[in-house]
């Protein structure tokens, strides 16, 4: 399992130098090949026989911070989806990106996303779930500002991952409440020790958070207004990303936990209320849309609402419809994303009021589209796959345990109705995108490029989905017991044994289905006449208002703030940085009695350390008063040379070595530089400022000196040299203690302080070549 997850990654490596060659062969065909082999590895976990398995790989053990895998029925759907449907669409994407386009960035981007969702679906601990989970925002930020050029792709970049980000972060403080509260980072062994979390006076805000991460994620309203702004990315992206894997991640994680918030009748209430919601103002909104992905986006939107709102449910008959919904819902709305980009691609505008009539010229096309639409529409017929599931989620509605909760009462009244208008609603969305886009009368001349069929390989991809439309709806118990009820039994906590078939009888989920086809027809027909309704809901109100106030009002608000301290005076910065060290530093101290004075342990001062530090006094004064730019490197380098000598004197020749190396390249480096230093000169200050200036200075110095005196002074905890003084050489293998420390012992430090400084210089480099192509294009 850990190879699977890390296999995307290790293949992005390589992706930069094979995108080279893309003149003679498309970066996406090797890049098809990672999802397609993962695919096949997990294929073969299917069956009725089927345990969950558990892999565990030391990382930061410590820390019981281990690379913790399990995979359950829960997980496996989710593999496979990100991995059959990655496959189709790195395919799709071979003939939907031409080769001029920046291959080797799309599919780096690409792969890093499916391992980040692979890593979410199938981590047990906690905190490698959420370094995956913000691994999916941050190459999902990089997919959908793929074309930066753009406005709208920046636009929607940012929005997304300030809205998901936002929701991660609440997400860790739920994940960290919980691990602290049951004393475990595995998500199995808190399930066990739901009664310590359910029974916790914190119990209300973990739910709080960890809900709010999911709702982010998974575009529940009201944060799902960055998912049509998302619709800037390529066609691929949009069909991976937001229809069958990053947005299904929020699914995923409120799937995970409901054995442990389930007995909670709030959570019913919060996730089902919530789903209804987004359900019912997502598909009254797909309406209004003209753009064909921007339909798909809502249509995407009312159908998280509505797995959201039966995974709440908690019922054996939702949790097994969700998660039916879940795999039909990838199968109709991946090949509906991808005949939007078809059409895009061979007709220049996704305008649904340009378009029109092109089944005729797009015949194959629009036989594709027909029965996803259909089967997204929740058609009453037995080839479609979204008719089953749609009439469980009416099924579901009908089925609700009894409670005490009023709240909780009345929504189960009115879920019922609720699901009803949603659902016509999304009839009528499926009918427009259909029939606005394939059928009337055809414009030809509004479009910018004369419509023509798609190439055979842009249609493989969409039609393999169709097809697994036709073959879950013929025969859905085929992916029934080896498949669909593990998944359900993963997340109820015991075994579903649910059957399913078309004909059901006349009962009250098939009157619910008929309602919904006659109301939807009167409104598709009748649409022109109360489309005006929209003027006045939601007329000028929109989330997307408040999310551009908000973020226009805080850029204005930071940078009020921030203009009055940054004037460009590197004086001021300065003497901000070292007041506020000073204030916050002395009053902790004070107050916590932290100086202390204690020299009784300390070595004979002789005359020689007196002389090396007076010369090294006066050489520090002299660098501030010197005129000459080469006498004050020349002082500087004195009192760092005189720090050696006190090195030395002290019995230190290996920090004596690594002063003299350290000044003399700071020597160098000054003289190296020496033409673009400054000209040293007089500046005329005023006295507050000089006095200012003054306090901060000697105030700073002698703090630094009584920390340093009540460091070697104070005891307050045991000493940690005796420790390395005895173990350096048996763990470390090394006679210097002080090398054993930085190398083996605070490895992981040296390194991330080496990669700083790597950081450093490219922004150094990056900045200095940036200016110097601008003067050379000046």
């Amino acid at each position: 399992m850990l190879f699977a997850v890390l296999l995307p990654f290790l293949a992005s490596i390589f992706i930069p130098f094979l995108a080279k060659w893309k003149d003679r062969i498309h970066t996406g065909i090797f890049v098809t090949l990672v999802p397609l082999v993962i695919f096949i590895y997990f294929i073969q976990f299917l069956g009725t026989g089927f345990q969950p398995e558990a892999r565990s790989y030391s990382w930061i053990p410590s820390l019981d911070m281990n690379m913790n895998f399990y995979l359950d029925g829960l997980s496996l759907l989710f593999v496979l989806l990100i991995s059959g449907i990655g496959t189709l669409v790195a395919f799709y994407s071979i003939y939907y990106l031409h080769k001029s386009e920046q291959l080797g960035n799309f599919y780096v981007y690409f792969l890093i996303f499916m391992g980040s969702m692979l890593g979410v679906v199938l981590s047990d601990n906690v905190f490698v779930l959420y370094s995956f989970w913000e691994f999916t925002s941050l190459s999902s930020f990089l997919l959908i500002g793929y074309w930066n050029h753009r406005r709208g792709s920046r636009y929607g970049a940012l929005k997304s991952m300030l809205i998901t980000v936002f929701g991660g972060l609440s997400m860790l403080g739920a994940l960290v409440f919980m691990s602290v509260i049951t004393n475990t980072t595995s998500i199995q062994q808190m399930i066990t020790e739901k009664s310590i979390i359910l029974n916790h006076e914190f119990f209300p805000l973990i739910m709080g958070l960890l809900l709010l991460g999911a709702f982010t994620k998974s575009a529940q309203f009201p944060f799902h207004i960055w998912l049509p702004d998302a619709m800037e990315a390529p066609t691929p992206v949009s069909a991976y990303l937001h229809s069958a894997t990053m947005v299904k991640a929020g699914i995923y994680l409120v799937a995970r936990n409901i054995p442990i918030f389930a007995e909670s009748e709030w959570f019913f209430v919060i996730v089902s209320g919530f789903g209804i919601i987004t359900l019912m103002w997502a598909s009254y909104m797909a309406v209004r849309q003209t753009d064909l992905k921007g339909i798909l986006a809502f249509s995407t939107i009312s159908q998280l609402g509505m797995i959201m709102a039966m995974l709440g449910f908690g019922t054996k008959v939702a949790i097994f419809a969700a998660v039916f919904h879940i795999l039909n819902h990838a199968t109709f709305k991946g090949s509906l994303f991808m005949v939007a980009g078809i059409v895009d691609h061979e007709t220049g505008s996704r305008d649904i009021r340009k378009l029109g009539g092109l089944m005729t010229f797009m015949p194959i096309t629009a036989t594709l589209a027909l029965i996803a639409t259909f089967s997204m529409a929740g058609f009453p017929l037995p080839f479609l796959n979204g008719f089953y599931s749609k009439e469980m989620f009416f099924d579901a509605t009908l089925d609700l345990e009894s409670t005490s909760n009023a709240v909780a009462g009345f929504m189960q009244q009115a879920l019922p109705y609720l699901a009803v208008f949603g659902s016509i609603f999304t009839f009528v969305y499926s009918m427009y995108f259909f029939f606005g886009t394939f059928r009337g009368k055809a414009q030809i001349s509004e479009l910018p490029k004369k419509p023509h069929e798609a190439p055979i390989g842009m249609l493989i991809s969409p039609a393999v989905l169709v097809a697994g439309v036709i073959i879950i709806g013929l025969f859905p118990e085929l992916i029934n017991k080896p498949f669909i009820s593990h998944a359900a039994a993963s997340i109820y906590g015991g075994e579903i044994d649910k059957h399913i078939y078309f004909w059901h009888g006349i009962n009250l989920p098939l009157i619910m289905s008929i309602a919904v086809l006659a109301f939807g027809t009167i409104l598709v027909l009748t649409r022109t006449k109360w489309e005006a309704v929209y003027r006045f809901i939601p007329g000028p109100l929109s989330m997307n208002k408040v999310y551009d106030g908000s973020v226009k009002r805080a850029e204005t608000y930071s940078a009020r703030i921030t203009k009055t301290y940054m004037n460009g005076s590197l004086g001021r910065y300065f003497r901000l940085i070292l007041g506020a060290i000073l204030i916050i530093t002395f009053g902790f101290m004070a107050a916590t009695a932290g100086f202390e004075f204690n020299m009784a342990d300390s070595a004979e001062i002789t005359v020689a350390e007196i002389l090396v530090a007076i010369m090294m006094a006066v050489a520090a004064v002299g660098t501030i008063l010197a005129n000459n730019r080469v006498a004050a490197i020349i002082i500087l380098g004195v009192v760092g040379y005189g720090l050696a000598i006190l090195f030395v004197i002290y019995r230190a020749p290996d920090l004596a070595l690594t002063q003299l190396i350290v000044e003399t390249v700071t020597v160098a480096l000054f003289l190296m530089v020496f033409n673009h230093l400054p000209q040293l000169k007089m500046r005329k200050q005023g006295w507050s400022t000089k006095a200012l200036n003054l306090t901060i200075s000697i105030g700073f110095g002698a703090l630094m000196t009584l920390v340093a005196i009540s460091a070697h002074s104070s005891n307050w905890f045991d000493s940690i040299s005796s420790y390395f003084v005895e173990n350096s050489y048996k763990l470390g293998g090394g006679d210097n203690i002080v090398n054993v420390i930085l190398v083996d012992m605070r490895g992981l430090d040296t390194l991330f302080e080496i990669a700083v400084l790597g950081i450093a210089a490219l922004g150094i480099y990056g900045m200095v070549k940036l200016r110097s192509n601008k003067e050379e294009d000046a």
